[in-house]
């Protein structure tokens, strides 16, 4: 068990094996030096009121605490990651909706989330390794900001998003709950202070964990499907099959509430909205791993390659119940939570996504994302001078080139009683490539 020692630059207590990691931090080469000293002194209030606490409020967890014990000293002791906050009442979201604005033609339509804060990866703590972790910030960011029901229950009601450390110590935290207990033993139980990498079983672990509707699904080619979620992690490779068959997920068909995203390529994008609704009357049935049979043959199951998974995004952000505001007939900010976008050694967060009619009449979509990999800085300059942002956000299906996807996302309402203990159990809805 690591020792505590404190940051000899803001005094924080910490593990031994973080203080390294955490030193250099208060050196990273950003351009938002005025958000990094604000940071700096938050964390050396916080720092000054930790110094007053009894010794036993160390970060480190003992396993012989309770588990409201372990919550309470995770609550008290977890700070707020650093980012650069984009100087825009809307942010990011605001700074893009009008940049397609000013593009958009008759044949455009865009479709956004909400506010959400861009979180990129840093050299001297995550690069390489925590874009599973940025993502799940990402999608904090705009539960926080948009969802008070759950705001109430992230991290505690703390209203704020934590840092690596802390999001390690939640996911432990809901393995010890019960949830996602095939990912737990995958990582033998702890991720505190490591660099695994993870994925979406991870991020919906944590948000379940919480009582929020976190959901996943595969896409992929239909020779795969028994292999999808039968691990944890990034990496979505095959594993090699064990005697114990039992051990692994299962990866449900294309059938039940999902269904009402799997709308024909031929389908005319101002009828979505009439067909969305009038699945979903037929189909209210948002428990985890829930189905309805009868829905299997509404839609075709199988698409021309990763268009599927094109049309699966737009149906999900083009749910009119959920549409809050509308900028212009091109631009509509959905009350959609951004979508965690996991493939082979990369994830990313999906923000929304363009449809655009080509001459010829065939549909054509992008995606619109996130990547912890990019710098804040040069995507809020490249949206504010409408110049470059097309490259660092825009992805359209032909650089859909990885063979397996997977998708986490974020229904509406809490969970309770019973449900809450079936989601404790992640599985899948499977979609054939």
């Amino acid at each position: 068990m690591d020792s505590s020692v404190n940051c000899p630059f803001c005094h924080l207590t910490l593990p031994s094996s973080q203080l390294q990691r955490h030193a250099n931090s208060h050196f990273d080469e950003d351009d938002g030096l005025a958000e990094k000293d604000e940071q700096l002194a938050r964390d050396l209030e916080l720092a000054q009121q930790l110094s007053i606490q009894p010794p036993s409020s160390t970060f480190t967890l003992q396993e012989n605490n309770t588990m409201d014990e372990k919550i309470s000293c995770l609550i008290a002791l977890q700070y707020r990651s650093s980012f650069y906050h984009v100087k825009s009442p809307g942010g990011l979201i605001s700074l893009l909706s009008n940049c397609f604005e000013l593009d958009a033609d008759t044949n455009t339509t865009v479709l956004l989330s909400g506010y959400v804060d861009h979180f990129q990866s840093l050299a001297s703590e995550d690069a390489g390794w925590g874009c599973g972790w940025r993502n799940i910030q990402m999608l904090s960011s705009h539960l926080l900001s948009h969802r008070h029901d759950a705001s109430e229950l992230l991290f505690g009601g703390s209203g704020f998003v934590p840092d690596i450390p802390f999001l390690q110590r939640w996911l432990e935290i809901a393995w010890e709950k019960g949830f996602d207990a095939l990912g737990s033993h995958h990582f033998n139980n702890s991720v505190y202070g490591s660099k695994h990498w993870i994925g979406t079983t991870e991020c919906a672990a944590i948000f379940r964990s919480f009582g929020l509707r976190a959901r996943i699904v595969d896409f992929g080619p239909k020779e795969l499907q028994s292999f999808f979620l039968s691990v944890p992690g990034t990496s979505l490779t095959p594993p090699v099959v064990t005697a114990n068959a039992s051990d692994k997920r299962k990866a449900f068909q294309v059938y039940g509430p999902m269904d009402r995203y799997l709308v024909g390529r031929s389908s005319d994008v101002s009828q979505l909205d009439s067909i969305v609704n009038d699945q979903s009357q037929s189909s209210t049935n948002y428990v985890a791993g829930g189905s309805d049979q009868s829905m299997a043959n509404r839609f075709p199951r199988k698409k021309e390659g990763h268009q599927v998974l094109l049309d699966w995004v737009w149906n999900y952000f083009s749910e009119e119940s959920l549409t809050t505001s509308v900028q212009n007939r091109h631009v509509v900010i959905t009350n959609r939570v951004p979508l965690y976008f996991q493939h082979d050694g990369h994830s990313r967060t999906i923000v929304g996504i363009q449809f655009r009619r080509q001459q010829n009449g065939v549909p054509q979509y992008n995606l619109l994302i996130l990547d912890p990999a990019h710098r804040t800085v040069a995507l809020e300059r490249s949206l504010r001078e409408n110049a470059g942002w097309k490259k660092l956000i825009k992805r359209g299906a032909h650089t859909l080139k990885k063979p397996q996807y997977q998708l986490c996302y974020i229904d509406p309402g809490i969970a309770i009683g019973e449900e809450m203990e079936q989601l404790k159990k992640i599985d899948s809805v499977f979609i054939e490539f």
